[in-house]
């Protein structure tokens, strides 16, 4: 009877208890009473707990030793297989079986279609004697898994008998693949609509694009009487989130404090990002801080939720308090701080996570993978993304995208094109931002025929088109190759309604070749679509000044004045020890600034020694000469570099951000300083990375 009651209570970890327990069962007579009925109990226990720890083998030998398995049994220890993704293990005891009943049928079908053999599942499917409704969910559901919506839509309509949780499947798969019409058609065709209709309708209204419809549903399920569940509370804070609808994600909230959600993490985490998003972050933390029991999910949506809100410190904080108090993070919660990193341009933190990712195995996972491939693109390293990119094991788009977008960034246009084709032979399919990447290569490695083909194919491909951002591509990739005539004709012929920026990339190209003419043809139009667009006077100012019409570049700043129009300030910032050191053209604000011009001075010299000579057509000011050669001696991202020169030990790359494009005269003179002092000095501007390195810059003067 001790036995008995002890493998009643279904003690947790007590494996050892449970073997001697059945082996002392064994040794009695059979004549025993009860021990029939004993034995039974015994080994199924002994094996669903085997199971339960993924010691399959072990289990097997359980149900081998057993006379006469029942079907229960057989069918515990097929999924089991299943489960583990030993589906082979698992056909030959489905066929070893002597009696198979429905239920094992269908736990053979679903283990198949887990194990991602849709073939083999169909063909059960087919062999099966006698189908029921969870037979037919099961395959319609598989074929859903792989993408088979018309396969999956005409075994749907075969089904002799549908209940609600077939036709939620179907509903389901349609919101998935983005059929919202077809699943809005079934779901009022429904005779019977339960709370996972409604919730499925919801998350899918918002997962498309339709937040506002899917608040307006949630209403609608109100009105019918049906309680919403946690899953649907989930659902419209996550609705309420994405459209900034504060009014009603508060009441949202009020309700889980009456009727006692709040302990439940996934709704808490919804808060929180539902505040975060309507940039309430005190009563997001205010929510954070009253859940006493907090996991990593939690966790997580207050670091996400400050990250969101660009309060990346904060973020990182989170991330840290949450890893003192023991609690392990996960992809979601290193992707999250990554980005942070990313958003800081603190690479060495970035760097300091990827150690935290390899320490717990997650270096390869596709998801930190790609945070840890943006970041380190961004932070001016693309040789540390291409590493980290290798070694992800499963890469889906966004991977390709990732490091696709990253080296065009960098300008290696040629690296770009391999890694496409990689793709491709990868079996993963293009998206629209694959082909803007592609295009941004060509434009910044001056590929015109490569940037033509692939322009024209995006028209033909059949699951993308062509969209505002690959027109402003290949008006760029024109522009820059002087073909500014023919980038007109593009832009006044697009099937599309041409904006301001595509209208700008043209004037920036005018800008490049100094062609007048152009330019204030290409500034009307802009000034017709925005007439307050500050990018136009500023540009159409310099083409005026580059060309000594000091009378029409006045004329510009006056117009400006006039509409209380502002130019944005042109800054350089560099970032050291996760504090960022900003410098404006001529600055001299920072506590450094003496050193860092004395640095200046220095270079001045060394740069004249060399042959360096100031092109005074970007000194766009109508002053003396010696004057305007002290402007661009100052222009801000020389005074970052020359921070960064005196605040970093010796031979350490240097890494500045710029808001603007870094001038001609600049990237001249960047090239030598780098040549100067032997080191590696990397400059993002606003189109692109330059890596400048013995008196070189990877765009070849092209960019």
């Amino acid at each position: 009877m001790l036995t008995s009651r002890a493998i009643f209570r279904g003690i947790k970890g007590s494996k050892t208890y449970l073997e001697t327990s059945i082996s002392a069962s064994a040794s009695l007579e059979t004549g025993i009473g009860g021990y029939a009925k004993s034995s039974t109990l015994s080994y199924k226990f002994l094996l669903s707990d085997y199971l339960k720890n993924q010691r399959l083998d072990e289990a097997r030998g359980v149900l081998d030793k057993v006379p006469f398995p029942d079907v229960y049994s057989y069918t515990k220890m097929i999924s089991g297989y299943a489960e583990n993704y030993r589906l082979d293990d698992a056909l030959d005891l489905f066929y070893e079986m002597p009696f198979k009943d429905t239920v094992s049928w269908n736990s053979m079908i679903k283990g198949c279609l887990h194990c991602g053999d849709l073939a083999m599942a169909r063909k059960l499917f087919d062999e099966m004697p006698d189908r029921n409704v969870v037979s037919w969910t099961t395959m319609v559901h598989g074929y859903l898994q792989f993408g088979r919506v018309e396969v999956a839509e005409r075994l749907f309509s075969e089904m002799p008998v549908r209940d609600v949780a077939a036709w939620n499947s179907m509903i389901y798969g349609y919101l998935q693949f983005g059929r919202v019409e077809d699943a809005v058609r079934l779901f009022e065709e429904m005779p019977c609509q339960n709370v996972v209709s409604w919730t499925s309708m919801i998350g899918g209204f918002d997962q498309n694009g339709k937040s506002d419809e899917a608040l307006i549903l949630f209403q609608k399920m109100l009105g019918t009487g049906v309680e919403p569940t946690s899953s649907t509370i989930v659902c419209v804070l996550t609705a309420c989130a994405s459209v900034s609808a504060l009014d009603l994600g508060v009441q949202i909230h009020g309700y889980v404090v009456k009727f006692g959600y709040c302990l439940d993490e996934f709704i808490c985490s919804s808060l929180i990002t539902f505040y975060a998003n309507c940039k309430q972050m005190e009563n997001a933390y205010k929510v954070f801080h009253e859940k006493l029991q907090r996991s990593v999910v939690i966790w997580t949506a207050l670091s996400t939720g400050f990250g969101l809100n660009h309060k990346y410190e904060d973020a990182l904080m989170v991330f840290r308090d949450m890893i003192g108090m023991g609690v392990h993070p996960n992809q979601s919660s290193l992707s999250s701080a990554l980005n942070s990193c990313r958003g800081l341009e603190a690479i060495d933190k970035g760097r300091g996570l990827h150690t935290v990712s390899i320490k717990l195995g997650l270096e390869a996972d596709t998801f930190v993978g790609n945070s840890l491939i943006v970041m380190y693109t961004e932070c001016g390293n693309i040789y540390d993304a291409i590493s980290v990119f290798k070694n992800v094991i499963e890469k889906n788009v966004v991977s390709w995208n990732s490091i696709i977008v990253g080296c065009a960034q960098h300008g290696h246009g040629m690296w770009t094109l391999t890694f496409f084709s990689q793709m491709i032979i990868a079996g993963v399919d293009p998206d629209e931002i694959t082909f803007t990447g592609l295009l941004s290569a060509c434009s910044h490695s001056g590929m015109l025929e490569k940037g033509r083909c692939f322009f024209e194919y995006i028209g033909r491909y059949k699951s993308t088109k062509l969209n505002l951002q690959h027109y402003v591509c290949m008006v760029d990739i024109l522009g820059r190759c002087g073909k500014l005539e023919e980038a007109e004709e593009l832009i006044k012929n697009m099937h599309l309604k041409a904006n301001s920026t595509v209208w700008l990339a043209l004037l920036s190209a005018c800008r490049m070749h100094s062609n007048l003419e152009v330019a204030e043809t290409v500034a009307k139009y802009i000034f017709d679509l925005e007439p307050h667009c500050s990018a136009t006077y500023v540009l159409l100012s310099n083409i005026y000044a580059s060309a000594g019409k000091w009378s029409d570049v006045s004329r510009m700043r006056v117009k400006m004045k006039q509409r209380g129009i502002t130019k944005q300030p042109g800054s350089s910032w560099v970032t050291l020890r996760g504090m960022q050191h900003e410098f404006l053209s001529g600055d001299r604000s920072h506590p450094l600034s003496e050193k860092t011009y004395q640095k200046i001075d220095w270079l001045g010299v060394k740069l004249k020694e060399l042959g360096y000579v100031p092109d005074q057509r970007f000194a766009l000011h109508d002053v003396e000469e010696e004057q305007k050669e002290e402007m661009l001696s100052y222009h801000s991202e020389r005074l970052a570099i020359a921070f960064g020169l005196i605040s970093t030990v010796e031979s350490s790359p240097i890494t500045v951000m710029k808001n603007l494009r870094v001038c001609g005269d600049c990237h001249n003179a960047i090239k030598l300083i780098a040549k100067i002092v032997g080191r590696e000095i990397v400059v993002r501007d606003s189109t692109r990375f330059h890596h400048f390195k013995n008196g070189i810059c990877s765009c070849g003067d092209y960019w």
